[in-house]
């Protein structure tokens, strides 16, 4: 497995490795100009060979310091005893420059180890500094993947490279916010075109039906074509609910998940023994903020998906309390790689838009008013089938928990 190093760490071993460089070429620096100048100092001459024995009026700078004996006013030991000393001050001159050299190579080797890890620790929290607003757009980014395209960067400072990059975000950011928008409109206005028509239908097969006469066919035939007509209508009840589920919750009321939860299970009840399926809740205190009829759509698309995918006999086990919702129900064996498409719009675990049962959009609404609570949602499969969808809610006050008295529940969307 290869180690990838993050981009603070190679921030830091580059900053370091440059203080440790810089460091080193100094203290190479220092060591040669302090050993030329040891080694331009000569030793004085006068100072060697002056000696108490010695005649006042001798030149001693040009006296010899090897050789033979001259007339130079010395006698052949007072030479020798000047090439001794002179001899003896190179040694000690010599020596005085290699102990010199030496401390100042182990003293600078020392002081540059501690320059080294005093760099090290800055250039981290340097690397830190430089990277904050690449942190910044990279937290930007991942709440507007999760949540809402409305956030915005909004990085400050000079015009460099990094506030020319958060600017382009924030432009992209504004593109996608205005085409989803405009999407979620087109959806809306759509759907609501489309009301008229299927409303004008449902009469005129209603009106045909009614009659007394009419004949076995045309019954049969008028009751299919209400089925498809019912269909089409719940269709586009999911899509409108689907268009303002996406949006942010604009004024969050206080709401008791749990009493909410509490009603639609009773109500789901019948349904659920015609079918097979005993049904449970345990409930407790769930105060939230949100609107409340989108929260009780949430609740009656996971009960109702919980009761209409299961096996008879089966079991939907609904649980509630702060802060969360949780449905567990018996059913077929679903393959984990399959949960992450039943989320999205018109995706069912066998088939697609051509099934007779419901729209497709029950978990994608779900999603969306999760979403749109600042929530969460997860499924995962059962070991022996059946799914267990976990909704997660951002807690209320205690004193929200009012027991908020869920509203009359329109026609549900789909299973």
């Amino acid at each position: 497995m290869t180690h990838r190093w993050t981009v603070r760490a190679k921030l830091t071993a580059l900053y370091g490795t440059l203080f440790l460089l810089a460091g080193a070429a100094l203290l190479a620096i220092t060591y040669l100009l302090l050993a030329q100048a040891l080694h331009d100092q000569a030793v004085d001459r006068t100072l060697v060979l002056a000696v108490p024995a010695m005649p006042a009026d001798v030149d001693l700078q040009a006296a010899p310091v090897s050789g033979t004996a001259r007339a130079t006013g010395l006698t052949p030991a007072q030479q020798a005893e000047a090439q001794r000393r002179f001899e003896l001050a190179e040694s000690l001159q010599e020596e005085f420059r290699s102990r010199t050299l030496t401390s100042l190579l182990q003293r600078g080797g020392i002081a540059l180890a501690c320059v080294a890890v005093v760099g090290v620790w800055l250039s981290w929290l340097a690397a830190r500094r430089t990277l904050r607003p690449l942190q910044q757009i990279t937290a930007t980014a991942r709440r507007v993947a999760d949540r809402t395209l409305h956030e915005r960067i909004g990085l400050t400072g000079p015009h460099d490279e990094l506030r020319r990059l958060a600017d382009t975000f924030d432009d992209m950011l504004a593109r996608l916010d205005a085409a989803f928008a405009s999407q979620r409109r087109f959806a809306a206005n759509a759907s609501h075109e489309l009301r008229t028509p299927l409303a004008i239908n449902r009469t005129l097969v209603e009106v045909a039906l009614s009659r007394p006469h009419a004949s076995p066919e045309i019954r049969q035939l008028g009751e299919t074509l209400l089925a498809v007509n019912a269909r089409h209508e719940k269709l586009i009840d999911g899509l409108l609910l689907l268009a303002r589920s996406d949006q942010e919750v604009q004024d969050p009321v206080p709401v008791d998940l749990a009493g909410i939860t509490a009603a639609v299970v009773r109500a789901a009840r019948p349904a659920a023994e015609a079918a097979g399926v005993e049904l449970t809740a345990v409930t407790r205190p769930a105060p939230v903020r949100g609107d409340p009829v989108l929260l009780e759509r949430l609740v009656h698309n996971l009960v109702q998906n919980a009761v209409a995918y299961n096996v008879r006999p089966g079991r939907v086990e609904v649980s509630c309390g702060p802060g969360g919702l949780t449905v567990t129900n018996t059913g077929p064996v679903i393959a984990a790689s399959e949960v992450p498409r039943l989320f999205e719009p018109f995706q069912r675990l066998a088939d697609r838009v051509g099934s007779a049962h419901g729209t497709g959009l029950g978990l994608s609404i779900v999603r969306s008013v999760c979403r749109a609570h600042d929530g969460d949602v997860t499924a995962e499969p059962g070991p022996s089938g059946g799914l267990t969808v976990t909704v997660t809610l951002p807690p209320g006050r205690d004193q929200d928990a009012v027991g908020a008295r869920p509203r009359e529940m329109p026609e549900p969307a789909n299973p």
